[in-house]
């Protein structure tokens, strides 16, 4: 379904460094520091409001709101693909199935141009991997909520990334349409790509995702996942929670709290 990536092409390690995500002055991520490895597979777990999402389009260079850094090996930028919540996908627009498949080519493309045959057929062919053959010509309102996400795959396939974030992904899929998706997002982690998603699904995680970064606007825990997901740190992410303030200023952390995690 995937393809291996040249090894020239493989993402650098992801360093985070202190960094703190902020909405309108109110800190969503505080003082976060770790590192995605190369070829990781990690999962971001925590309650709701945890900074997940935030900390997900933070990466992806969608929030310049912050503190701190995040680096990418020694590249100012990294080829990723992101794929937001489906909430932020806009169903009415009259668009094709095959041409939200081709809007994965962009980069190839370029802003302006017509889509090319080979593009298109590539198009084609990941639709074929996401299982919606013959799907290429229907409008995306007509398409259910599991269908819309195999879309949005193969629109990933297409942009052929060394990273690939992704923000609850199985939300409110049916179980066969998870499965396959969730092939998916594995063959990307067997041919090295690095892949961090937001999840809910904590028995999918323990299964599935060797790390985890457990959030709860600060890092609760963040290693491998048998680690991470225990009792203790569950009820701390929950503790945690409870005393958040969404009026609470920009934040100065004491520096006797700077290794206590």
């Amino acid at each position: 379904m995937d393809k291996p990536l040249a090894q020239a092409s493989l993402a650098p390690d992801i360093a985070l460094t202190n960094l703190t995500v902020a909405y309108d002055g109110h800190p969503a991520v505080h003082h976060l520091s770790g590192t995605f490895a190369s070829g990781s597979l990690t999962a971001i777990v925590g309650p709701n409001g945890a900074g997940k999402s935030t900390l997900l389009s933070a990466l992806s260079g969608q929030l310049k709101g912050i503190e701190g850094s995040i680096r990418f090996g020694d590249a100012p930028h990294i080829d990723l693909a992101y794929l937001p919540q489906q909430s932020a996908i806009d169903r009415e627009f009259p668009v094709r199935v095959l041409d939200v498949v081709v809007l994965g080519a962009w980069k190839v493309m370029g802003s302006f141009l017509p889509a090319s045959r080979d593009v298109r057929q590539r198009a084609t062919e990941m639709l074929a991997a996401v299982g919606l053959v013959g799907f290429e010509r229907r409008f995306i309102g007509e398409l259910s909520v599991g269908q819309l996400q195999r879309v949005l795959f193969a629109r990933l396939l297409m942009q052929d990334a060394p990273v690939i974030l992704l923000d609850e992904p199985f939300n409110a899929l049916d179980t066969r349409t998870v499965e396959d998706l969730l092939q998916v997002v594995l063959d990307w982690h067997h041919h090295s790509r690095t892949v961090i998603a937001v999840l809910h699904d904590l028995e999918m995680v323990r299964r599935y995702f060797p790390q985890t970064l457990l959030l709860a606007r600060e890092a609760i825990a963040w290693d491998a996942t048998q680690t991470v997901l225990s009792t203790d740190n569950l009820s701390r992410a929950r503790a945690t929670a409870e005393y958040w303030d969404d009026r609470a200023p920009w934040c100065v952390r004491a520096p006797e709290q700077e290794g206590r995690l």
